[in-house]
């Protein structure tokens, strides 16, 4: 729970609207700390807007969907899903907000950051009543993982203890807490974070102009050629339109700007001019060559920046799940 003034206020309002009965149930699973804060807030609201409480419910049903959605598939799931309800704007909101308020709530999170060989060896010689509680605060695909390296009959009995928790005390827990991370500390803190690499590089060079990419890419070629190649692999740029589905590149005409992408097409060659017009009409495709005609010359730096909005439109397309790109060797289908 967000235990920030705005996060408790928010929870205090949640109290309100939920009613007695179902407040003081969750009050009861709370800590004593958190409940005498939210209590203070509660005494201290004489009135709420009704276009407040419905924001902070809709927020929280939306941080639960959101819970549950990476529960079950992982954050790439719970994004995906996200987007289709949500939007990307919002989607992106939630699954931030979720990551800081868990970031500060959640037990053991120094057990979920490290790695699985070095965290399976240090719950190895733990109770199995610490390494089931240890384990219902992971992830699952994790706990899996760590669970099948204990010994079978050993197995049983963590899963049993799992399968019987309903409430541990907050202070029982702090102090498990602190024992795992003195054990976990040297590791952790020699721990390296991933940064960078091919696809970070790709990112960044999806959002900059159409000239500095090319500028970035000759080098790259001339200094380190299999990195470019893996860049160029991964890297959509408005020549690759060709590379779309047609039900794709239909709903990218639908979504672009007529203009830019006419101003596009002067830079290209005649075979993806063939094939943009393949997939419009034959009245569409006579406007577009008479206006083409009309347009006149265009300086480089003009046309770049037309194909970059249309590779815009083309990107913000993918990451709505409306299309999907080939990077590399295979599809990657956001739906």
């Amino acid at each position: 729970m967000d235990t920030t003034t705005d996060g408790l206020k928010k929870a205090a309002i949640l109290m309100i609207t939920l009613g007695s009965e179902a407040s003081s149930k969750i009050m009861k699973m709370l800590p004593d700390n958190i409940i005498q804060k939210i209590s203070y807030e509660i005494a201290n609201i004489d009135y709420v807007k009704p276009e407040e409480r419905d924001t902070i419910v809709n927020e929280f049903i939306e941080m639960q969907q959101a819970r549950e959605y990476i529960i079950d598939g992982g954050i790439d799931y719970a994004k995906s899903l996200l987007n289709k309800a949500l939007g990307p704007q919002r989607a992106k909101e939630v699954i931030d907000m979720l990551n800081q308020i868990q970031l500060r709530e959640r037990p053991f999170d120094i057990a979920r950051k490290a790695d699985l060989q070095q965290l399976t060896n240090l719950l190895l010689g733990e109770q199995p009543q610490t390494v089931a509680l240890i384990l219902c605060y992971m992830q699952p695909e994790k706990a899996a993982a760590v669970l099948a390296e204990f010994p079978i009959e050993q197995q049983s009995e963590i899963a049993e203890r799992i399968g019987t928790i309903s409430h541990t005390s907050p202070t029982i827990i702090t102090k498990i807490e602190k024992v795992i991370e003195n054990k976990f500390s040297n590791y952790v803190e020699n721990k390296t974070e991933a940064v960078g690499g091919v696809q970070t590089l790709v990112e960044i060079l999806n959002s900059v102009g159409r000239g500095t990419e090319k500028n970035i890419m000759q080098v790259l070629e001339e200094r380190q050629p299999d990195l470019a190649d893996e860049v160029k692999a991964n890297l959509f740029t408005f020549e690759d339109i060709i590379t779309l589905e047609r039900s794709d590149v239909q709903k990218v005409l639908r979504d672009v700007n007529k203009d830019d992408l006419l101003l596009a097409l002067k830079g290209v060659g005649e075979d993806i001019k063939d094939f943009v017009y393949s997939n419009l009409s034959n009245r569409q495709v006579e406007t577009m060559k008479e206006d083409m005609q009309f347009l006149g010359p265009a300086r480089l730096s003009q046309v770049e920046e037309a194909q970059q909005k249309v590779v815009a439109t083309i990107r913000k397309l993918d990451e709505q799940g409306e299309i999907y790109l080939r990077r590399g060797e295979s599809d990657v289908i956001i739906s």
